[in-house]
């Protein structure tokens, strides 16, 4: 087995290494390909905001590198300061609702389960894609010569069943 080494690249970062402000404005500058004296003025705009210490320098993270780099490939496209900062807010703002939009997605999915209850109680999970009683469910000439051919509709072997969503309730 390796041994992680310093040095050897962002596949090898801790996991809140992108959000450690370690940079010095000179060293962000440099990584950015920007000057320092940039690096300050875009603080002061608010389109970049280093972390400080206790002396109040600045200090920069690697994601805060990467929103300069960002900012910086944005300019030469002829958009002014302003219109940076609102392509910036705007594309968090996607990154928010992104993820808001996964989290929805992943609580939906278990609110839309489908369970059979069986006449004695018992409930299970249908499987997903599986709506109804089966093919005859799908056909209604066959759901009929089934109910009439059962006795009942919804019995199979002398079990009743029956599907009931489990949605939300209103």
């Amino acid at each position: 087995m390796s041994r992680r080494q310093a040095g050897q690249g962002l596949g090898y970062l801790a996991d809140d290494a992108a959000e450690r402000a370690v940079y010095v404005v000179s060293v962000a500058a440099e990584l950015a390909g920007m000057h320092p004296q940039t690096l300050r003025q875009y603080d002061r705009l608010g389109l970049v905001s280093p972390a400080r210490t206790s002396g109040r320098g600045r200090r920069y993270s690697h994601r805060d590198v990467e929103r300069l780099r960002r900012i910086q490939s944005l300019s030469p496209e002829g958009i002014n300061l302003e219109g940076i900062r609102r392509i910036l807010a705007l594309e968090a703002r996607v990154e928010e609702l992104e993820a808001d939009n996964a989290r929805m997605r992943s609580r939906e999915a278990v609110v839309q389960r489908v369970f059979a209850a069986a006449a004695d109680g018992e409930v299970q999970v249908v499987a997903p894609g599986r709506q109804g009683r089966g093919p005859a469910a799908r056909r209604p000439e066959a759901g009929r010569a089934r109910a009439s051919a059962t006795g009942a509709a919804g019995t199979a072997g002398g079990v009743s069943t029956a599907l009931v969503p489990m949605g939300r309730w209103h």
